[in-house]
């Protein structure tokens, strides 16, 4: 049976800093915080599009300082909370703090699918901080859903309250978010969320499904701005929502507007499935390789499909960006030495 409540975190002004390079700015974030509580989004994510302490040499840097910009969202928001993203190696408990200390209400701390015993000690923290804490399985396709749940279990026994299936590469078909929720449902006794991209044009039919078999926390990013092809669009999803008779608590209206007029113009382009988004997919890479790959396709002139496939082939996860210059490089015909 449907649950008919939905609690929905926007992600935007997380995930979509992989779109646009981080360059968000305190302004830009004032404004669709702003817009965002005045719609009555519960959860909004805002950081580094690597989580806290993502702004380095290796996953880009930030135009704004993330502490700023968490600053300026919680004093943005009246009834909203406001959501942090954590990697552990990333991330440390020193930004955890700062951040809970600026008002950070809940912390994700999202590792890759079989590595969950490294989030213990950062969830440990977010709950000794009294803040929400979720567990974050990044690129769930990877393994068998028996794989998963025992990972699941894992950030459940931490003391996380909700336990996430994230579909990084946007590469689970529906049959298969299916699967993974319902097992994750039948065996946890957390909340169930699941975070989708739309590399295979899939993130809508993937989110429902996954609401038809139970999860209750579902991710949305307004405008599609995300990684990649982009997260599942916000404002669609709550519009569906609502004609399913499932209360997410979100004004349609509002969402409709704020997506319109605060968040398409800091788009430098529409999010939509390009080759390069939809390889992501079909190869199974995760979605923030994108931006990357480009850049080192135009600096080795290659085509940067070849470089994503052959990232695929080599099951490379979040955090070996570096691997994305070297596989440029070795097909190019460079040596690494």
């Amino acid at each position: 049976m449907i649950n008919k409540e939905i609690v929905v975190t926007e992600v935007a002004l997380r995930d979509g800093s992989h779109a646009i390079s981080h360059s968000f700015t305190v302004d830009q974030v004032t404004q669709v915080v702003g817009a965002l509580d005045n719609a009555n989004v519960p959860f909004i994510e805002v950081s580094h599009g690597d989580g806290l302490g993502g702004s380095s040499i290796q996953y880009g840097f930030s135009k704004t300082d993330e502490m700023k910009l968490i600053e300026a969202a919680v004093s943005s928001t009246k009834n909203s909370a406001i959501s942090v993203l954590l990697l552990p190696g990333i991330g440390t408990v020193k930004e955890l703090k700062e951040a809970h200390q600026l008002g950070a209400k809940m912390v994700r701390v999202a590792t890759h699918v079989t590595e969950a015993d490294v989030s213990k000690q950062h969830i440990s923290l977010g709950k000794e901080l009294g803040m929400e804490t979720v567990g974050f399985l990044m690129m769930s396709h990877m393994v068998p859903p028996e794989k998963l749940l025992e990972q699941a279990r894992l950030m459940e026994s931490y003391g996380a309250d909700t336990v996430y299936v994230v579909d990084s590469a946007g590469a689970l078909l529906p049959h298969e978010v299916r699967t993974r929720i319902k097992l994750l449902k039948e065996n946890l006794t957390v909340n169930v969320g699941f975070h989708a991209h739309n590399n295979l044009s899939l993130a809508m039919a993937n989110t429902l499904a996954a609401i038809e078999e139970g999860a209750t926390r579902i991710d949305g990013s307004v405008r599609c701005l995300g990684a990649g092809a982009g997260n599942t669009q916000t404002e669609v999803l709550v519009s569906v929502l609502e004609r399913m008779n499932i209360q997410t608590g979100i004004d349609v209206y509002k969402m409709m507007d704020l997506a319109e007029e605060l968040v398409a113009p800091i788009l430098p382009e529409p999010q939509e499935i390009t080759k390069g988004s939809l390889v992501l997919g079909y190869a199974g890479v995760y979605s923030s390789f994108l931006l990357h790959a480009y850049r080192a396709a135009e600096k080795y002139h290659l085509d940067p499909r070849d470089i994503l496939l052959e990232l695929g082939n080599r099951k490379v996860v979040g955090g070996q960006e570096d691997m994305i210059i070297d596989v440029a490089s070795e097909l190019a015909g460079y040596k690494i030495s």
